[in-house]
């Protein structure tokens, strides 16, 4: 029951989000479109398969769909992650000021950043790191740290290690994983709990910062915080 209602599920979604079908179409150019997949999603597309599609590659050069050697594809797929994410974080810090030169606009306030700002300076290298795994996230994050002014040194320090971890690991893990026979008859399946274990990291996360809030003193208030950081000029 459960693997008829996973593969109804993906039925229902665009071809383009299948990896399966994504990675056929690319042909004799699979490592490109494979690198072009995972620089968009890093850097300005939230909505494309990017955990999925690393894990199939991985699968793939297990079976011998991909030639490529496997060393050779995790180093291509986290140069692209990284460019993407080098990519999103520039958008981020250029198109900043621009958005926010409007102090009455109702989505983009000057405080908005001062939080960012706040927020990265404190969980920073973590949330880089942890984003990384969470679909979505891993995109607006690099526009947040842009935004928010996040420190360009430890922010790629921090992104690379997130990029290797998540690009270069999955797709090794793919490799691993792929000659399981459980694995390749129920990879649509797999697909759906790659994407579900993708958000473990955010829900410790946020259940962590709930309990700490709730045996910490009385925090600062907004307006202090704010106070205490450097606005961006507009």
């Amino acid at each position: 029951m459960i693997l008829a209602e996973t593969t109804t599920t993906l039925a229902l979604m665009p071809k383009w989000f299948n990896p399966e079908y994504l990675l056929t179409q690319f042909g004799a150019y699979v490592i490109v479109g494979l690198c072009l997949v995972i620089f968009i999603e890093s850097s300005v597309f939230p909505v494309l398969p990017g955990d999925s599609l690393l894990f199939t590659a991985g699968l793939f050069v297990a079976q011998g769909s991909i030639h490529t050697p496997l060393w050779l594809v995790c180093l291509v797929v986290s140069v692209a992650a990284l460019l993407g994410n080098a990519v999103g974080y520039f958008i981020g810090y250029k198109a900043g000021p621009a958005l926010f030169k409007r102090p009455d606009s109702r989505f983009f306030k000057q405080e908005y950043v001062d939080k960012t700002h706040a927020f990265l300076e404190k969980h920073g290298p973590k949330a880089v790191v942890l984003a990384r795994f969470v679909p979505f996230v891993r995109t607006f994050i690099t526009w947040i740290a842009g935004v928010g002014r996040m420190d360009a040194k430890k922010y790629f320090t921090y992104t690379i290690i997130g990029g290797i971890l998540w690009a270069a690991g999955i797709t090794a893990l793919g490799h691993v994983l792929g000659n399981i026979s459980f694995i390749k008859n129920n990879i649509e399946a797999i697909f759906i709990l790659i994407v579900l274990v993708s958000v473990v990291p955010l829900i410790v996360e946020y259940a962590r910062n709930r309990r700490e809030k709730r045996h910490a003193p009385a925090a600062e208030t907004d307006a202090e915080v704010t106070q205490r950081i450097p606005r961006i000029d507009r």
